[in-house]
C-alpha cells in the first residue's frame, strides 16, 4: 500500500490540514462548552483520555485503571500502524504551532543530540507517576493547552471582548446587536462573570514559550521537549506504514527544506527516523520526481543516536526519586494548611494519586472558585485544584467539576451527595466583621447562605458604632454543625480585603 498511489500528494497535504483544523475545532467546542455543563462528562473527557502518556501516568500512580482510559488505546493503535500521525494530524497544540510558525523559509536544524530530551522528560515522568507523583504531568500537551487557554487565553478573551463592547456600546445603531451577542453568543462562549486565576502570567508564559521556540526551528517542542511524542515516537518504532525513498531521488533537498520536524537528512541518503516522522506529507507534496512513498512494512526501525538507553532510563530514575524525596520532604507536604480547601469529595491521597493537572475541574466552575494549588499544597499538590472562596464560590447547585475530571481524582458525586461534603466550616473574625467591630448593620453572609436550614444566624444585640451611640445590630454566627464550607459567605462579604467571614478545612487550627 502506498499513500500516494491514488491521490496526488497535494490532495494528501490538504486532506491532512483539514482533518487537523477539524481536530483543534472540536478540541475548542468541548473546551469552550465544558463551562457550560449539560454535555455527557464521557464526550467533554475524549480528549484528556485520547492521551496515553495521561492515562498510563494515571494509573502507574494510582494502581488503578479506568474503563474510559480505553480511548487511549486508540492512540496507540494509531502509533503502531502510522508512527506519530496523531502529532501531525490530530495533536490541537502542534496544529496552533503549524498555524504560528514564526519563522519563515529553511527550519533550522537544532543539534541531534537534543532530541533526546523529550525522551529524558517521558521517563522521568513515568518514573516519578510510578512513585506516586503526577506533577510533571503538566509537561503533557494536552494538559498544557487545555490549561493554559482555561486560566489565561479565556479570561483574557473575555476582558478583550468586554472593554471593545463597552466602547462600541457607545453607538446608538450597534446596542441591538450588542445585546443580542450578550443575549445569544456570550453565555455559549465566554463566562458570565469575568474568572481572575492565580497565576494567569504564568499559564500564559509557558503557552507562548512553547510558541516561541517555533522561532528556533518549526516544531521546536514536539522534536526535542513533548513527552507525548516521545512516548508515540517509541511506539512509531516498530510502526507499520513508514517513509521510504526511491532510486528516482535527485538529491534536490526539497523534502529536506520541506519537513517541518527537520528529520530528513541528505547526508543519510534523505531517510527520516520514523519516530521523528509525523507523516505530515509535506514531503510527498514537495518531491518533484515522485521519489517518495510510504509502504507498509513489518519490522523494527533503525537506532538513533539520541535513542534512550540503560544511561538514560537510569538517570531518569534518579532524577524522579530525588525529585519525589524532595517534594514529599518539604514542609508543606504535611498537607495541614488550614486553606488546603478541596473540591466537593476529593480525598487528599486519592487526588493526588490521580490528578493530571489538565485543570478541566477549574474550566468547569462556574464561579472561579477552583483555583490552581500553589504553596498551601506543597510541591507534591501543585496545580492541584484548590477552593480560593474569595475568588469564587461552590455553587450549591453545581457538581460540574467532578462530573468533568477525567481521571476521578473528584469523585462524581450526584447533585444531592454533593451538597452533603462539607469541604469546610466558616469562621468569623469578630475584628473584622461590620456588626461585631463597628457596630454597623450588615447581614449579607446569613443572606447568601444556601443551606436550607441556614449555617448561619443572627444575635439582635445592642453595641457601639463609630460614634459612641448604643444602637441595636443584628451579629452573625456560624453553626457548624449545618455549615458546608461553600465559601458564599467569604467570596460575598463586604469588608475589603481579606474577608471577615472566612472558610478553613474542618479541624484546622483557626488564626484569631
Amino acid at each position: 500500500m502506498r499513500l500516494a498511489l491514488r491521490w496526488s500528494p497535494r490532495r494528501w497535504t490538504a486532506l491532512r490540514r483539514a482533518i487537523q483544523y477539524l481536530a483543534l475545532f472540536a478540541f475548542l467546542v468541548l473546551f469552550v462548552w465544558s463551562r457550560r455543563g449539560g454535555w455527557p462528562a464521557a464526550l467533554v473527557n475524549v480528549p484528556m483520555r485520547l492521551d496515553p502518556l495521561a492515562m498510563l501516568a494515571h494509573a502507574l500512580a494510582s494502581r488503578t485503571l479506568l474503563a474510559g482510559s480505553a480511548l487511549a488505546l486508540l492512540t496507540v493503535a494509531l502509533a503502531l500502524a502510522f508512527g506519530r500521525a496523531w502529532c501531525g494530524w490530530l495533536c490541537p497544540l502542534g496544529t496552533l504551532l503549524d498555524l504560528l510558525p514564526l519563522r519563515r523559509g529553511q527550519a533550522r536544524r537544532p543539534p541531534e543530540a537534543w532530541r533526546g530530551a523529550k525522551y529524558a522528560l517521558l521517563l522521568t515522568v513515568l518514573w516519578a507517576a510510578l512513585l506516586g507523583n503526577l506533577t510533571l504531568m503538566v509537561l503533557d500537551p494536552l494538559t498544557l493547552l487545555f490549561r493554559s487557554l482555561s486560566a489565561a487565553v479565556w479570561p483574557a478573551v473575555d476582558q478583550v471582548v468586554t472593554g471593545v463592547e463597552r466602547v462600541l456600546y457607545q453607538v446608538s445603531f450597534l446596542q441591538g446587536p450588542l445585546s443580542a451577542f450578550d443575549g445569544w453568543v456570550r453565555p455559549k462562549v465566554l463566562p458570565p462573570e469575568p474568572a481572575f486565576y492565580r497565576l494567569a502570567w504564568l499559564y500564559g508564559a509557558v503557552l507562548l514559550g512553547v510558541v516561541a521556540l517555533n522561532w528556533l526551528a518549526p516544531r521546536f517542542w514536539c522534536r526535542v521537549l513533548c513527552p507525548l511524542g516521545a512516548l508515540l515516537g517509541l511506539l512509531a518504532r516498530v510502526g507499520l506504514v513508514r517513509r521510504e525513498v526511491n532510486d528516482r531521488c535527485i538529491q534536490c533537498d526539497a523534502c529536506a527544506r520541506a519537513c517541518p520536524t527537520g528529520t530528513i537528512q541528505g547526508e543519510k541518503g534523505y531517510a527520516s527516523d520514523p519516530a521523528e516522522c509525523t507523516l505530515c506529507l509535506e514531503c510527498l507534496a514537495a518531491c518533484p520526481v515522485e521519489a517518495i512513498a510510504f509502504p507498509a512494512r513489518l519490522g523494527l526501525a533503525a537506532a538513533q543516536p539520541y535513542d534512550p538507553g540503560r544511561r538514560q532510563v537510569l538517570g531518569a530514575l534518579a532524577v524522579a526519586a530525588a525529585g519525589v524525596g524532595l517534594f514529599q520532604s518539604d514542609l508543606a507536604a504535611r498537607r495541614d494548611h488550614p486553606r488546603l480547601i478541596r473540591p466537593p469529595g476529593a480525598r487528599e491521597n486519592n487526588l493526588l494519586a490521580k490528578c493530571i493537572r489538565c485543570g478541566e475541574c477549574s474550566r468547569a466552575c462556574p464561579t472561579g472558585a477552583i483555583q490552581p494549588a500553589l504553596a498551601e499544597a506543597g510541591l507534591e499538590g501543585l496545580w492541584t485544584p484548590v477552593l480560593v472562596p474569595r475568588l469564587g464560590y461552590c455553587d450549591y447547585s453545581c457538581h460540574a467539576c467532578g462530573q468533568v475530571c477525567p481521571v476521578g481524582a473528584i469523585p462524581p458525586l450526584s447533585l444531592e451527595a454533593k451538597r452533603q461534603q462539607a469541604i469546610g466550616l466558616a469562621y468569623i473574625d469578630t475584628s473584622r466583621c461590620i456588626p461585631w467591630a463597628d457596630g454597623q448593620p450588615c447581614i449579607v453572609c446569613e443572606e447568601m447562605c444556601p443551606v436550607p436550614e441556614k449555617a448561619i444566624w443572627l444575635e439582635e444585640v445592642e453595641a457601639r458604632d463609630a460614634a459612641g451611640e448604643v444602637v441595636r445590630v443584628q451579629r452573625p454566627h456560624v453553626d457548624r454543625s449545618r455549615c458546608i464550607g461553600c465559601g458564599i459567605c467569604e467570596y460575598k462579604c463586604p469588608v475589603n480585603g481579606e474577608a471577615a467571614i472566612r472558610v478553613y478545612v474542618p479541624g484546622a487550627e483557626v488564626p484569631f
